[in-house]
Parts: C-alpha cells; sequence; structure tokens
C-alpha cells in the first residue's frame, strides 16, 4: 500500500471509527493511593512528594505515576501520522517505507580524504552525504588567508576542490546535506559548478545545502553582509532551487547556538522556531508563496539528555510548527517539518568519554522514537577530536541497530498513546508556545536579541546546570560522579595546521595558475554586478572560470554587516569539572605532588564504608590522591585507643619521610559521631593543624555546632558543593590562586 492510499484509508476511517471497549475484569485494577501505598512502603519512611516528583529544566514536573484516568481526554484517538497537525510523525507510514537518513558528517580537512571517508561512510551503511566544512570555507575566506584550515571540517577554496570532494558520490541516489553558514548563494553554486563541469544532472540533487544568517548572527555577534543583503540572497537561492533543483532545501534553521548556550528544550524549540519565523516573513515580503517557502525549510534540533522529555519536545515541535505554517496560509502538506536531529554536543564531557557511547544512544533512541527525518550520531570524542575509524564506526553502528536489530523501522509513532509521553508533550507544547509569543511580543527574535532577553533567558538555565552540577544534583558519570582515576586521557591527535596549509594553498595556487584570469576577472564582475536573483548562475559561472571563495565572496558583498548583539557563548556542562581536573593534572606533573586525603575511618568496616567509598569518589573527582584503610578499632580493653591510633596514622604522613596530609575525613555513621567526633576532631588537629577536616556526611541540626567546636571545618555529603570544596583544597594546596 502505498503512503497516499493509506493516508485516504485512514482519513476514510477517522469518519467511521468506533473502539470497542476492552475490559480487564481478570484484574484488580490499583488505585492511585494504593501505588503510593507501596511506594511509601519502599521508600521506608522517605517523604513520598519530595522523593518521587522530579521538576526539570523546563518547570515541568514529572509525575511518578501516569494513569489513564488523569490523561485520557488528551490521548490523540483520532490524530493519524503524516496529516493533520503532524504530532505523530511527519509521514503517514513512519519509518516503514523510508528509514531515517544515517547523516554521519564528514570533516576531514583535505578534499580528497574528505572524499574517500564520504564513500567509506556509505560503503558502511549511511544513507546520506553529509558534510561538513571548516570556518573559513563557511566565512568564504580562501585557505591561504585562513588561521586554522580543517579547524571544523573540509578546506574549500576553488571548485577544483569541490570536485575532489564529489567525485565518485552518487547524489542522483542520495541526499547530500552541507550546512553553508550565513548565506547558501557562494557554496551552493560552488557545489553546481563543480557537478556540471562532471557532467552531472543538477535536476536531481536533493538534500539540504542550507544557511541560517541569524543563527550566525547570534554565534558571532555579526554578519559579514547585512540582514537584508542576506534575506535578499536566502530569497534568490529558494527560487533558484525551485526551478532548477526542486528536492534541494536552502534554509537549516539550527538550535545549536541555543543548545550549546545550555538552553533547555522549550527555549531551544520556541526560539528556533522564532527565528524560522522570521525567515517566513522576509521571504514573503521578498514576493515567494508559502508553499515555496516551506519546501526550503529544514530544521536541526540538538537532543538532550532527559529521554522522555526530548521524545516529547520533537513530537511538540511538529505540532507546533504545522499550527504556525497554517497561520501563514500553507496547506495541510506544507505544514509537516522536516528534522535533522543531533546529540546535544552540550552534554557531552571530555573526561571519561567513553560515557559519552551512552549518552549517544540514548539521545538518537529519543531522536528515532521522537520521529526525525535525518540524524547524526557524533563519534564519542567530538569534543576532543576529529574521529577516527573507531569512535565513527561506533556512532554509525547506533543507527543501523536500531534500524536492523531493535525493529525500530517497524512502529509508526511508538510513543503514540503513552500516558507519560502524551502528558509530557502537551506540558511543554503549551510551554513552548508561551515562550514562541513572548518573543513575538518583544518584536520577534530581532528584538528579543537586541534588547538580550534570550541571552539572559539561556544564560539563567546554563548556571542553573552548572550550579546543579557542583551540588551533584546532576550526575554526569565520570566526571562529577564516580571518576575513573585510571583514565588515560585521548589523544588529541592535533594537526599541523601550518603544513596542512601550506599543502592546500600549493594546490590553489597551482590550480589558479592554469586559469584565464582575465576570464575569472570578467565573471567576477558580473558577480559584483549581479542582482539577487541573478547572483547563484554569476557565481556559478565564477566558480567555473576558476575564481577562489574568497574572490567571490567579496565580489558578492552588497553590505557589510550592521546588526550586533550579544553573542551567546559555547558551553558543555562538565568544563569547570574538567578545568579543575586539569589544574591538577598540571600541578602534579610540574610539582609531584597532590592534594594527599587521609580517611579517619572509625570502627569496623561495615562501619565506615558507606561514608568512606562516599567521600573517596566525592574527593576523588578533583584527581586528588585519597589513601584508604579499614578503620581504627579499639583495643580490647583500652578505650578509645581507636582516636589515638588515627591520630598516629595521620600524623606519620603518607611517607617514610613523613609528608603531611592535606586534609581528613571522620567517616563513621549518626549513631557514632556523638562519642566519636569530639573526642577524635581535637586530636586530628593536633597531628596536623595546617590540614583542613572534614566530617563525612551532614550533621544533625542539634549537633552541627558541637562537631565545629571539636575541630571540624566542613561537611562532605550529597547536600554539599564538590566544586567550591575541591577548588578550595586546590587553593590551599597552591594549584591554583
Amino acid at each position: 500500500m502505498t503512503d497516499k492510499e493509506l493516508e485516504e484509508l485512514l482519513r476514510k476511517s477517522e469518519q467511521n471509527a468506533t473502539y470497542p471497549e476492552v475490559k480487564f475484569d481478570e484484574f484488580t485494577v490499583p488505585t492511585p493511593e494504593e501505588w503510593v501505598a507501596a511506594c511509601n512502603e519502599l521508600l521506608k519512611g522517605k517523604p513520598f512528594d519530595k522523593m518521587m516528583y522530579t521538576k526539570n529544566y523546563e518547570g515541568i514536573t514529572f509525575d511518578p505515576i501516569y494513569t489513564l484516568r488523569k490523561w485520557k481526554d488528551i490521548l490523540p484517538t483520532d490524530d493519524y501520522p503524516g496529516m493533520g497537525d503532524f504530532l505523530r510523525g511527519s509521514t503517514v507510514n513512519g519509518y516503514v517505507h523510508e528509514p531515517w537518513g544515517i547523516a554521519q558528517a564528514c570533516d576531514l580537512t583535505e578534499p580528497k580524504e574528505n572524499n574517500e571517508l564520504l564513500k567509506f561512510e556509505i560503503s558502511k551503511g549511511s544513507t546520506v552525504y553529509h558534510v561538513r566544512v571548516d570556518n573559513a570555507t563557511l566565512a568564504g575566506v580562501d585557505v591561504k588567508d585562513a588561521a586554522t584550515p580543517g579547524d571544523k571540517g573540509v578546506s574549500l577554496t576553488t571548485v577544483e576542490d569541490m570536485h575532489t570532494l564529489l567525485e565518485g558520490l552518487d547524489l542522483e541516489k542520495l541526499p547530500y546535506m552541507l550546512y553553508t553558514g550565513e548565506g547558501s548563494a557562494r557554496l551552493l553554486a560552488m557545489t553546481v559548478a563543480a557537478l556540471k563541469a562532471a557532467g552531472k544532472k543538477i535536476e536531481k540533487l536533493h538534500g539540504i545545502i542550507g544557511a541560517d544568517p541569524i543563527g550566525e548572527l547570534v554565534k558571532n555577534g555579526k554578519t559579514a553582509e547585512s540582514l537584508d543583503a542576506l534575506y535578499d540572497q536566502m530569497a534568490a537561492v529558494i527560487k533558484w532551487a525551485a526551478k532548477n533543483a526542486p528536492g534541494l532545501r536552502t534554509i537549516l534553521v539550527r538550535s545549536t547556538v541555543f543548545s550549546l548556550g545550555g538552553a533547555e528544550s522549550v527555549q531551544e524549540v520556541a526560539y528556533t522556531y522564532a527565528v524560522a519565523v522570521e525567515y517566513v516573513r522576509q521571504m514573503l515580503k521578498r514576493g515567494l508563496g508559502i508553499h515555496e517557502i516551506s519546501q526550503a525549510i529544514a530544521f536541526e534540533f540538538n537532543q538532550g539528555a532527559n529521554f522522555f522529555m526530548e521524545i516529547a519536545k520533537l513530537r511538540a515541535a511538529r505540532q507546533i510548527w504545522a499550527n504556525i505554517m497554517k497561520e501563514f496560509g500553507a496547506e495541510e502538506a506544507d505544514r509537516a517539518s522536516f528534522v535533522h536531529g543531533r546529540p546535544a554536543t552540550f552534554t557531552k564531557t571530555v573526561i571519561d568519554p567513553y560515557v559519552n557511547m551512552l549518552r549517544n544512544c540514548t539521545q538518537s533512541f529519543s531522536s528515532v522514537v521522537g520521529g526525525v527525518n535525518t540524524y547524526e550520531n557524533e563519534p564519542f570524542d567530538e569534543l576532543i577530536r576529529k574521529g577516527d575509524t573507531f569512535s565513527r564506526r561506533i556512532a554509525r553502528n547506533i543507527h543501523i541497530m536500531l534500524q536492523e536489530e531493535f525493529g525500530m523501522l517497524a512502529p509508526i509513532d511508538p510513543a503514540g498513546g503513552s500516558w507519560a509521553v502524551e502528558a509530557l508533550t502537551k506540558q511543554i507544547t503549551e510551554k513552548i508556545w508561551a515562550k514562541f509569543q513572548e518573543v513575538e511580543a518583544a518584536g520577534g527574535i530581532m528584538g528579543a536579541l537586541k534588547d538580550g532577553s534570550i541571552q539572559k533567558a539561556i544564560a539563567e538555565v546554563l548556571a542553573s546546570r552548572l550550579k546543579n552540577l557542583e551540588l551533584r544534583k546532576d550526575r554526569a558519570v565520570g566526571v562529577n560522579m564516580y571518576p575513573n582515576m585510571t583514565e588515560e586521557p585521548l589523544d588529541p591527535r592535533p594537526e599541523n595546521t601550518e603544513e596542512v596549509k601550506k599543502i592546500l594553498a600549493a594546490a590553489v595556487e597551482k590550480y589558479v595558475a592554469d586559469i584565464d584570469a582575465k576570464e575569472a576577472e570578467a565573471k567576477l564582475a558580473a558577480v559584483k554586478a549581479a542582482a539577487a536573483d541573478a547572483l547563484v548562475d554569476a557565481e556559478i559561472e565564477a566558480f567555473a572560470a576558476g575564481a577562489t571563495i574568497g574572490q567571490v565572496a567579496k565580489a558578492a558583498c552588497k553590505a557589510e554587516g550592521d546588526v550586533t548583539v550579544e553573542t551567546i557563548a559555547e558551553h558543555h556542562w562538565t568544563e569547570k569539572f574538567e578545568a579543575l581536573r586539569r589544574d591538577t593534572e598540571a600541578f602534579v606533573a610540574k610539582t609531584g605532588k597532590n592534594v594527599e586525603v587521609f580517611l579517619a575511618n572509625m570502627g569496623p568496616i561495615p562501619q565506615h564504608k558507606a561514608r568512606a567509598d562516599f567521600s573517596t569518589s566525592f574527593l576523588q573527582v578533583g584527581e586528588f590522591n585519597v589513601h584508604l584503610n579499614n578503620g581504627f578499632q579499639d583495643d580490647e580493653g583500652k578505650p578509645g585507643s581507636r582516636w589515638e591510633k588515627a591520630a598516629a596514622a595521620l600524623k606519620a604522613g603518607i611517607d617514610e619521610a613523613g609528608t603531611p596530609y592535606d586534609c581528613a575525613v571522620i567517616c563513621s555513621t549518626d549513631a557514632t559521631y556523638p562519642e566519636d567526633v569530639p573526642a577524635i576532631a581535637p586530636l586530628l588537629k593536633a597531628a596536623n593543624p595546617t590540614m583542613k577536616l572534614f566530617l563525612a556526611g551532614a550533621p544533625a541540626k542539634d549537633m552541627k555546632q558541637t562537631y565545629l567546636d571539636a575541630g571540624v571545618d566542613d561537611f562532605i555529603s550529597v547536600s554539599a558543593n564538590c566544586f567550591d570544596i575541591l577548588k578550595d583544597l586546590q587553593k590551599r594546596k597552591g594549584m591554583i590562586e
């Protein structure tokens, strides 16, 4: 059955649908009160309301129990995928007839090696030719003038470079994806010039060669060309593609700049759609129809770590965009959104990067359940270096396992009907819409960016995320929790930028020496004089004549950027802890010394182990040396000797030379602390007056002052600020100022 036939059948069945009542008479349906009672029994006295409800950064509280009784009215019993508001999917058949595109980004510096990587990716399971170019290419800078060629992707200066990159690729069969920065004309023209020179059919070119000028504005603070000139270019490119390559989308509205700033999901979608709406309005002003505009737009969303929320986010996003396009007068088919997904770089770590494989796996899974059209799964080492054969294979194989082993091509809207996901979808939809309206009320995306309200709102969420990591309310495995003390850092494999630059620049120089300079100058003059609607064809001819990307960029610039906004800086959530670890490593490498920690474990192992283990993990987050022992106990007939033994061990130091410890932690139980702490704390302080003394665990309110008076300086507990404590120990050691 074709998609069209299925759609007609579903529409017909919608008018005559009756659902039989399903009874579960053989089961006794538990009441919510019974569920709560069962939970309370397991919680063993801990407060249900505090332990079982979780509020996230979006301001949505996860319920511990979702029931049909509460949420039945919102279930989409008369909605179908591929129609209506597209809540349940952008296509009628989900992934049954067309799996999501496996769009692994290829970013090697030299065009030839990146061409080989593109072919290799396809041979191993990728289904989209996804090219990532470096910052110089995005900015229209020749390689000889580039500061760091190949920093983020392949370096392209001439049509010969593009020809080398695309040689042997079947762009008629598989889609092509290329993000082009603030304008798409230049790289589209270079692509087309190379394909024409190779005798390829341009009308078969499909996929995305897309720009996001506002995204670049927020990232860089300004654009090289004025926004009006970029909007003129955007309109011209849409018209050119509709005529010459109708399967090509030329606007790629990316949430990346917001996601990397630390935005939560509501902000991410609302601000991204505010950008898209600005593009729609600007294109309508330039005479394009809503059908042309809708077919030109694609979105890129970054999938975060909250599994169910990310599924709900994608379902909500489709629904909201459909309603936005409806208000612009789009027909139903033009209300569907095309979404490219990727794992959120913000959630990745440099320390213990192999855990990123797990993060990527859950984020890929939520993307597929949420219904992305294409997806790129970044290699686990993306924050450290460009991927290698191993990390690319692991990333790519997550797609293949989901498709071929986990059966994710079969279910259509797999989350549909889930009481929890449907509830979250409804809640996040309402919040995204409200946030979007806030931006509209501020004068649209440009008004909200100019007054700084968006930047401020994202900065507040970022600060909250970082604080929660410091307090370990949020857990980054391997970084602020469960550090791997045997970890060997990955080799970043830095490229020899100067050598690469020489090689690439020499190839460009050789190419330019063999062209007709007068012909190239004439074509560049034509680019400079071209009206917006003639720009793409003029640039195609200039590249074909041998002009470089820098020359074309200079000739095409109609007006320099005149709008500035506060940038949203790139972050990843564990960067502060990683910097802390680097400080420790640098000090150890320079001096051979570290923060040395003594555990004053009181009593037998069962008595002190839990808090000793917790304190060890807590302090090893800073990569400090924690010295373990099996506990200090009284000798028979000698009460209190455990305190003297602990003090003697502390005074002896960490080695035969008597090198002193930098801090000590008393570890035992709340029941024994009232006796142990007042007795042992003064002895430990006397044994090493300059060290810092901690007590493991949060003290009882009525005993806290007693412990402080005895000599305890601070407490290591689940509510302690791990980051601040570690930084203080580094300062005391002289690691940092």
